[in-house]
């Protein structure tokens, strides 16, 4: 059985800068360390942190003295003003792709713009964003959310990250029938379409694809989407452990990709057991 690996597999380069702030943290600060949030989608890594002293909180009413180190995905602007007026040390691992777009939401909501989110409200880098901006902002990841807007005068759009772009084309495609002027701010950070591109062409090519990521990390969700619609034999785990091998019964060939918050020693794992499976 043939196996099949995504050239863009493992830690994209946000989520590699975060971890290794986090660990050189670990090593030369002083004193408890903290992330807020976990610092990027995979209970793994998280885990792998506690480790090394590093331990992920809810909120900052769990935090009183210390560092605490900014998630990836970034958080609202009222949480750092607190842990400034807190006394905390920051240590700031917000994706410098994240960062770019919450300039840009602050940015459009001074020049008088009605500023739009292209992403998933629930998402934590989304309520970061929206916490940038004035309070009617929208966050809408498709036009049906859209249907009740009024007409504007300026509309400004930036997206989620992470959001496919086709779901980006298709708010803006609605919001040029609802306002006289659009400014649109293409976010969403290259690797993220690659990636999906990759594991696209993958599923196009494989018997079987297993896509490796955290249950609760959305980009990895969104690359078991697109490969099931491409391949109905995708399976999304977190583990190796998860595999069963009746997925591959039959199979010539099988593909692996995995969300961009998945480190390259679990991803490994899944390939060996999967080679293991083949022989038996």
């Amino acid at each position: 059985m043939e196996i099949l690996i995504a050239k863009s597999s493992g830690f994209c380069f946000g989520v590699k800068r975060a971890i290794n702030m986090a660990h050189k943290c670990s090593k030369e600060t002083p004193g408890d360390i903290y992330t807020l949030g976990p610092i990027i989608h995979n209970p793994q890594v998280v885990k792998k942190l506690e480790e090394s002293h590093v331990y992920a909180k809810k909120g900052l009413d769990e935090v009183s003295s210390g560092t605490i180190i900014i998630r990836s995905h970034g958080v609202k602007l009222d949480e750092i003003r607190t842990a400034k007026e807190k006394g905390l040390n920051i240590v700031d691992a917000t994706c410098p792709f994240v960062k770019k777009a919450q300039d840009l939401v602050s940015l459009l909501s001074e020049e008088g713009y009605s500023v739009i989110v292209a992403g998933e409200k629930d998402h934590p880098e989304v309520k970061g964003l929206v916490s940038y901006g004035t309070s009617d902002i929208i966050v809408a990841d498709s036009p049906e959310e859209l249907k009740g807007m009024p007409r504007k005068k300026r509309i400004g759009i930036i997206a989620q990250t992470t959001l496919p772009v086709e779901k980006l084309e298709a708010v803006v495609s609605f919001c040029l029938h609802r306002a006289t002027e659009i400014k649109v701010f293409n976010t969403i950070c290259n690797a993220t379409s690659i990636r999906q591109e990759e594991s696209a062409e993958l599923a196009e090519r494989a018997d079987v694809m297993v896509v490796v990521g955290g249950k609760n990390s959305a980009n990895t969700r969104r690359l078991a989407d697109i490969c099931k619609n491409i391949q109905p034999r995708t399976y999304h785990i977190e583990v190796a452990d998860e595999m069963d091998p009746s997925w591959f019964a039959g199979a010539g060939s099988v593909g692996v990709t995995s969300g961009a918050s998945t480190p390259d020693w679990v991803i490994n794992d899944v390939v060996a057991r999967i080679g293991d499976m083949s022989v038996k």
